[in-house]
């Protein structure tokens, strides 16, 4: 796999995200553009792994950083933001809550995303239920003033096929083998054009050992991976080792001002691009 040098030309509006990524290593590169495969060694797979089962780190990065979307979104700098979700609002002290959803929305089958799909998601963690075509209610057992957070992880699954690998997100399954691998295409269009989704193609490579991820890394066979020792990468200029993970520098990333690791909030490879 070949390395393209960074670009430490480019500049950053953000005096404390160009400190971070000084300390890091890690420059924001060019602007970003479509194109390119993206190949990570991951964790956590196993054979019984499916749509709606496997909490591993396989499988998380596959819902949320890949083929679903989710109601909120934590953004690169650690703000929340919306995603399906336009507007949300609480009472009974944080046990009901109402969310207004996206009119534009459309699962990777052609079917529009609507209240009812939102409710039979939002069932994995209290009554849900729809108030009109792009409305929705979950009640709670017990009051939650951070749920917005909670929900950045919670894929919004279609109703009629929740077990299917079909979402609305910006990458399209091509192909699922439970526990070894999973290849997305760029989703053709996509309301997000432009401003997520850089790769033409992201494949995860399920590998269990650690090392064995590091050594992919250093053999350039993957562009990143999670790891638990950085020793055997310490000394490749072109890795960028963070806490628990490397990444190949020919990848570029946002600027952060944050010290969460890459992976923590599963969306890197929306986030990422060549550099």
């Amino acid at each position: 796999m070949s390395r393209r040098p960074l670009d430490r030309r480019a500049l950053f509006a953000s005096g404390a995200a160009a400190a971070l990524l000084a300390a890091t290593g890690v420059s924001a590169g060019p602007l970003p553009a479509r194109g390119g495969h993206l190949r990570l060694a991951v964790s956590g797979a196993a054979r019984d792994d499916s749509w709606t089962q496997g909490e591993g780190l396989f499988m998380r990065l596959a819902r949320v950083g890949l083929i679903y979307e989710t109601l909120t979104e934590i953004a690169a700098d650690g703000t929340l933001r919306p995603d399906l979700a336009t507007a949300w609002r609480s009472a009974d002290a944080g046990r009901r809550w109402r969310f207004d959803l996206r009119r534009d929305a459309v699962f990777h089958d052609g079917a529009p995303f609507t209240a009812k799909d939102a409710a039979a998601s939002l069932a994995a963690i209290g009554t849900a239920r729809a108030t009109g075509r792009f409305g929705v209610e979950v009640t709670l057992d017990r009051p939650d003033p951070a749920l917005p957070f909670s929900l950045a992880t919670l894929p919004m699954r279609p109703a009629h096929a929740p077990d299917a690998g079909i979402g609305t997100g910006l990458y399209t399954l091509r192909r699922f083998t439970p526990g070894q691998q999973l290849i997305a295409d760029r989703t053709a269009t996509h309301r997000k054009d432009g401003a997520a989704g850089w790769f033409d193609t992201v494949e995860l490579v399920s590998i269990p050992a650690a090392p064995v991820r590091a050594q992919a890394v250093a053999e350039y066979l993957v562009d990143g991976a999670d790891i638990d020792d950085a020793t055997p990468l310490t000394g490749f200029d072109d890795i960028a080792l963070f806490d628990g993970h490397a990444i190949a520098r020919s990848i570029a990333l946002p600027p952060v001002t944050g010290t969460t690791a890459p992976f923590d909030d599963l969306r890197a490879p929306l986030r990422w691009w060549l550099a």
